[in-house]
């Protein structure tokens, strides 16, 4: 067994993730089980080794995709890496409509944009990666592996993202794209996973925790007691949308997540880029305004006596008036939320910007995508 091992030939693919952020969270789950995947998929003749790396590659914004290939390619050549496949978190676009995944056999790699995978880009990366690979020593001819015998649309069966393959002028460059309309709500939606709004919403605990106390406060004013009576259910839910709005607004002004078009940054990029934070951001703090207004409403029912209400507004009250109570009270702690949002750390805010990622090894903010 050991001689037959021996004697196989080897194949290394190199899997390089830029930024070394989210994207490298994928490439370590990938990494754990592509040597099997290969083997199944591609051939079981051949002995895979799979290397994973970033920090080289770093996520260009200026350049486009044949740009990040072309970095990507000087990584395979420098490691000696038979080819490599790059994911990253940049939004790509080919033609106006969002690219999924190009190849370059010329290169001997391929570059995948997660965002474009829409919610499901693990999953879609796993059916993905090892098509590529197969993909890039097929266009190759490397006598390595058997010859794959590729229709152009296989791996478009796999990947929901993919809907329509188009070929370049150069023999084996390839581009996987999705639809106009419905690519653009998946790559929004991906963009959106890939920043984590959960680490936006447990970055931004000040901000609930200030809201919460103007929440506390306003639960013993009669007089909003009487503006929750009076107010319908359609200018209560202006005011909620109005506070969250005003919030979101307060978030990216007072911490500078807007990103703005330049040299390194096309307009497209810096679109993508602001659509991703505003989403990210009206999500994390959405789902604060959730957890405020259950907190209001236990509080609310614990403090004031139904009693007591009752002789504020004059009349039976029920369960529904402890909602309206807690709906505005809420809708007007959100306002002080976003004084509570000040005292964040900086660090920690910004982390919501999808442009933006920290500092990990000499990485610098205004590179990352």
């Amino acid at each position: 067994m050991i001689h037959s091992e021996r004697h196989r030939p080897e194949i290394v693919v190199g899997l390089v993730a830029t930024p070394p952020d989210y994207p490298a969270r994928v490439a370590a789950r990938l990494t754990a089980e592509l040597t099997g995947r290969l083997s199944e998929r591609v051939d079981a003749g051949v002995r895979w080794t799979v290397r994973e790396g970033w920090g080289e590659v770093a996520p260009r914004r200026d350049g486009g995709v044949e740009a990040l290939l072309d970095d990507v390619a000087q990584r395979r050549t420098d490691d000696r890496w038979d080819v490599a496949i790059c994911l990253t978190d940049l939004p790509l676009h080919a033609e106006r409509v969002p690219l999924v995944a190009q190849t370059s056999a010329r290169r001997r790699v391929a570059v995948v944009s997660l965002p474009a995978l829409g919610l499901g880009q693990l999953r879609a990366a796993r059916a993905a990666v090892p098509d590529l690979v197969s993909r890039l020593l097929t266009d190759a001819s490397d006598q390595r592996v058997t010859p794959a015998g590729w229709a152009p649309a296989e791996m478009a069966s796999r990947v929901t993202a993919i809907h329509k393959v188009v070929g370049e002028t150069d023999a084996g460059e390839l581009r996987y794209v999705d639809s106009r309309l419905t690519g653009r709500v998946r790559l929004l939606t991906g963009m959106v996973k890939a920043n984590r709004p959960g680490r936006a919403l447990l970055g931004l605990s000040k901000l609930l925790v200030g809201a919460f106390g103007t929440a506390a406060f306003a639960l013993t004013t009669n007089t909003v007691w009487q503006m929750g009576d009076a107010l319908g259910g359609l200018r209560l839910a202006v005011i909620m949308l109005l506070g969250l709005t005003a919030l979101v607004a307060w978030l990216i002004i007072a911490h500078d997540l807007w990103e703005k078009p330049g040299r390194e940054t096309p307009p497209e990029l810096a679109r993508m880029f602001n659509l991703g934070t505003i989403c990210t951001l009206t999500l994390a703090t959405a789902v604060s305004y959730l957890v405020l207004f259950a907190g209001t409403v236990l509080v609310g029912a614990l403090l004031i006596d139904t009693s007591v209400l009752e002789q504020t507004l004059q009349r039976p009250v029920d369960v529904t008036d402890y909602l309206t109570l807690a709906w505005i009270t809420s809708s007007l702690a959100t306002v002080g939320g976003a004084i509570g949002s000040g005292l964040e750390d900086e660090e920690t805010v910004r982390a919501a910007a999808y442009g933006y990622h920290p500092e990990p090894g000499g990485w610098r903010d205004e590179t990352d995508g």
